[in-house]
């Protein structure tokens, strides 16, 4: 018997010892344009197998499998492939790593196999392959409307994929995405993919244009827009036809990158430069207009600067009113009305600022002077508003009021020949013991107050134990005091971006989840919009609200302007204004 125990033992090592699991290649010696495959063959079947992540290739196709089983003599021979073609995408050595399979539950791995990948070579064409190379059939490229513009001057740029007449293009992927550092960025949306003809190389091609972008940019000197680069499926032509006669296509993959644009941005001159500049370039027009001019006391107008045009709308700073002291000046609301297409920003920005006088008379509002550059002219120019003057039909006299004032600190002077007419010859002396303090008015009244005051206490008690329980409503309340404290923080921190947008987004989650009741896991794009507008909120400040929320985050990496920060601090404030209103 034990005989038999260590025969069975050997036969079952010799079994486990006859598993083969192996990988191989078809060369490994390739050029970086040329294609290998590998091949990960064993002798068992099993279970679980994982292949390498394939590091420094590219899988064209695979995993293909194979499987045989044949009887010859009585003997059985299995085998199972898995096949992978690859396409190197870098050269040097690169090394095919370990592929594992569980057999009878045991684990087995292949050895890593190293590929040696040298430049790319002209390869001899086949007959029956294509009639062209896709290389030479596909460009891309970016047009870039001018390349020595001044600073926040627009420009463009068109991303263009050439194609010639004879290939078929599938799908596409973006590989690297171009990157606008130190340039103010806007995406133009693309509704619809458009196959049009056009020239390159002094050759006939059909393109489509898949991006275009329009860029302020904000620093002087050479700045450098990174290269777009895709990875294109298409179809290419053979010499080989089908019984039909028609062209038997063949399937390919081709990288192609737009390449480094590099602009030499130049700064505005400071010959003729006006004191107020702030930023402004393009043609613009300026207006400062009130509400009313005439007013009563308690009445209010509305003072309006607006700047319209063609230019860097959202870049600059609006000219900000001076007030005569007889009038108070509130903190403007912007409105902004831009659209940006292929020639850059246009549009209105407006800052309306609420007066409240607070004395009848005639008041005047100096003229503002609003300065810009003019791209058509290379000249700074500079448009003078009116003076405005506001008269308030009543109230009280600024001089009342400043005598009223003054009358604290001022002696009264008093004629001489009336000197003692202030004195008071008659006296109103009471005696002190004419009233005993313990039978008095005030010891009773003293005497009752705890009486009085412990209803109050138990009342106020109670309030104070159910307003402990109510949980929800303490959540409500502290995420309320949450988002005033964060936009006000927002406010102080409007110099630093970063901090700035913190804030702000801290600010706008705790007001949803105070108006809203949601906690911010909860808050998906979806699910606010559906609140808000089942809770009687606008469509267009709905929109507002969650485009400022999702920018939030993406602003703080952003090239962003001290003027953006002040927009979004504004559209904030504004937002909420609307929501309390609207909300019910």
């Amino acid at each position: 018997m034990k005989n038999y125990l260590i025969l069975f033992l050997l036969s079952i090592n010799a079994l486990s010892a006859q598993v083969q699991f192996e990988a191989k290649v078809t060369k490994q010696s390739l050029a970086l344009n040329e294609r290998v495959r590998v091949d990960f063959s064993m002798n068992a079947d099993g279970d679980n197998f994982t292949p390498p992540s394939f590091d420094g290739f590219r899988i064209i196709a695979g995993p293909s499998q194979q499987v045989s089983q044949s009887w010859v003599n009585g003997k059985s021979s299995f085998r199972k492939i898995y096949s992978y073609i690859l396409l190197p995408t870098q050269k040097g050595t690169i090394t095919i790593q370990q592929a594992s399979i569980e057999i009878d539950n045991q684990i087995y791995k292949t050895n890593p196999i190293r590929v040696s990948v040298t430049a790319a070579v002209e390869q001899a064409k086949d007959p029956n392959d294509t009639q062209i190379s896709a290389g030479d059939a596909l460009h891309l490229v970016a047009e870039v409307s001018k390349t020595n513009p001044y600073i926040n001057e627009p420009i463009t740029v068109v991303y263009k994929l050439y194609f010639s007449y004879n290939i078929g293009i599938t799908n596409w992927r973006e590989l690297n995405k171009p990157k606008y550092n130190d340039f103010w960025s806007q995406n133009i949306d693309i509704k619809q993919l458009n196959v049009e003809e056009g020239t390159y190389n002094n050759e006939r091609y059909r393109y489509v244009i898949l991006r275009k972008t329009v860029l302020y940019p904000q620093k002087t000197g050479a700045l450098d827009i990174e290269p777009l680069s895709l990875d294109i499926d298409v179809e290419l032509p053979t010499n080989r036809r089908t019984v039909f006669g028609q062209t038997i296509t063949t399937k390919d993959h081709k990288r192609v990158a737009a390449g480094k644009k590099r602009l030499n941005v130049k700064a505005l001159p400071t010959k003729g430069r006006p004191e107020n500049f702030s930023g402004a370039v393009g043609t613009y027009d300026f207006k400062v207009t009130s509400s009313k001019t005439t007013l009563n006391n308690g009445e209010s107008l509305d003072l309006t600067v607006n700047v319209s045009g063609k230019g860097n709308l959202k870049l600059f700073d609006l000219p900000k009113p001076v007030v005569p002291a007889g009038l108070e000046k509130f903190d403007a609301i912007r409105d902004e009305k831009v659209n940006t297409n292929l020639n850059g920003m246009s549009g209105r920005v407006t800052d309306t600022y609420s007066i409240v006088p607070q004395f009848r008379g005639n008041y005047t509002i100096k003229s503002m002077a609003f300065s810009y550059f003019d791209l058509n002219s290379n000249s700074y120019k500079t448009i003078d508003s009116r003076d405005i003057v506001i008269n308030v039909m009543d109230g009280p006299a600024a001089g009342t009021a400043t005598a009223a004032q003054n009358s604290q600190t001022e002696k009264t002077k008093v004629n001489a020949q009336n000197q003692f007419e202030y004195i008071k010859l008659n006296s109103n002396f009471k005696n002190a013991d004419d009233e005993d303090f313990f039978n008095s008015t005030l010891f009773f009244l003293l005497l009752a107050i705890p009486f009085i005051a412990v209803p109050f206490v138990i009342i106020l008690k109670k309030q104070h134990e159910k307003s402990a329980s109510d949980v929800r409503g303490n959540k409500i309340k502290k995420s309320n005091k949450l988002a005033k404290k964060y936009l006000s923080e927002a406010k102080e921190n409007l110099g630093n971006k970063e901090l700035f947008y913190i804030s702000l987004e801290k600010a706008l989650h705790n007001f949803l989840k105070a108006k809203l009741q949601i906690e911010t896991s909860e808050m998906s794009k979806e699910t606010i919009e559906s609140i808000l507008m089942s809770r009687k909120a606008s469509a267009q400040t709905t929109r507002q609200l969650i485009t400022l929320v999702e920018n939030c985050d993406f602003a703080r990496y952003a090239p962003s302007s001290n003027v953006a920060i002040q927009q979004d601090y504004d559209k904030a404030v504004a937002i909420i204004s609307e929501l309390e209103k609207q909300i019910k």
